[in-house]
């Protein structure tokens, strides 16, 4: 994936020439960047009041849908559990990969009508996204948790029963010291890492560890499950001083009609979860393209405020769709300076990556051309 910034110029004596000088200078001659035009329609201007609030209220709007594309992106990461072929292929725009959507971007009519006012039209937006964002959170919960219960009221403690007994349900019954008045198994979460340091001392851990008890039940990427045999009298005393050495103990009885349920409970929960996954990853699909439609069209709405505000009436300025080469960035944003510095030469003398002493540039940058960079990693991971 990768960066696009979009810009804007004011129409020289045609929109065509502000095209074409751009062309030359970035692409032509030394392939600096990927050019595209970026189409916006005749929308409705408004008046220069309404205009200088909605410019606020959309960066503030753009913040918030590219959260939500990222979010509905990384949740799709995490249901397909980072199969990253399968996450990327699954990250479409009206069926097509986000270059593509991006670089042949045409103004959805039916969803956005350009009759509405710019308020209107950020309105829906707006609405769309938090609906989506709800939704998200709503499917994420359900699937995630499949019984309905909250992090903050012992889901931990249910999930970790859950692994515990199918743990146990997997061994035999002879790994465990049943009904005895005096000794008693306990399991010992260890981290991989420590697993030599536990072999060592867990013996010296309290004074009543029958020697060589201890056997790895269960093992995943960062811990194994450890049993151990004791007597009953030095349960205290092993616990504080497992806990002394990292060694987590897990207060646990063995109880076969228990594990039984459980077990049942585990299948069933899996079962639930398997018959999500499909309508789940369905949803991420739709919901992700609608995201990053309407995100799309913020820029477009931004580029088309901000190059009225800075540029006048009537309406005259070509929008543009530049793909930088990672090499040439630099190089590229001096030829833009060159280019348009006539525009407004008290901004661009100050670079938005240079730090001045005053002047609080770091989160935003100003150019004498309207800009907006669009970021289409949206991904944890690299794709």
């Amino acid at each position: 994936m990768t960066e696009f910034w979009l810009i804007s110029a004011p129409g020289e004596k045609t929109c065509q020439q502000t095209w074409d000088k751009m062309m030359a200078a970035t692409s032509r001659t030394n392939n600096l960047s990927t050019n595209n035009k970026f189409n916006i329609p005749d929308l409705k201007v408004g008046t220069l009041d309404v205009l200088v609030g909605l410019s606020d209220e959309l960066a503030k709007l753009d913040t918030f849908v590219e959260s939500v594309v990222k979010k509905v992106a990384q949740y799709m990461a995490d249901v397909l559990e980072d199969s990253r072929d399968k996450v990327q292929e699954n990250l479409l725009a009206n069926g097509v990969d986000l270059v593509t959507y991006i670089t042949r971007f045409q103004w959805d009519m039916a969803k956005y009508p350009i009759k509405q006012s710019l308020k209107n039209i950020s309105e829906i937006i707006s609405k769309q996204a938090t609906q989506i964002d709800n939704d998200l959170k709503a499917r994420a919960s359900a699937y995630n948790n499949p019984e309905g219960k909250s992090t903050e009221s012992g889901e931990e403690e249910c999930v970790s029963n859950f692994f515990f007994s199918s743990v146990i349900v997997l061994n035999k019954k002879e790994d465990f010291v049943l009904d005895s008045e005096y000794l008693i198994t306990m399991l010992v979460v260890v981290p991989k890492t420590s697993y030599a340091d536990w072999q060592k001392t867990y013996e010296t851990l309290a004074e009543m560890v029958v020697p060589r008890s201890t056997k790895l039940l269960f093992e995943d990427n960062d811990s194994g499950l450890f049993s151990v045999t004791l007597f009953r009298k030095a349960v205290d005393d092993f616990k504080h001083k497992a806990r002394e050495n990292k060694f987590t103990v897990r207060d646990f009885q063995y109880n076969e009609e228990e594990m039984k349920a459980d077990k049942e409970e585990m299948t069933r929960l899996s079962t639930d979860k398997k018959k999500q996954f499909g309508p789940l990853v369905r949803w991420l699909k739709v919901n992700f393209s609608e995201a990053f439609i309407a995100w799309i069209h913020i820029k477009a709405l931004r580029v088309f405020v901000e190059s009225v505000l800075r540029y006048g009436l009537p309406v005259n300025f070509q929008a543009m769709l530049l793909q930088p080469n990672k090499k040439n960035m630099k190089k590229l944003r001096e030829v833009l300076y060159d280019l348009y510095k006539h525009l407004d030469s008290s901004a661009a003398i100050i670079d938005a990556s240079m730090d001045i002493p005053g002047l609080n540039l770091s989160q935003q940058e100003y150019y004498p051309y309207v800009y907006y960079k669009i970021d289409c990693n949206l991904l944890d991971f690299k794709v």
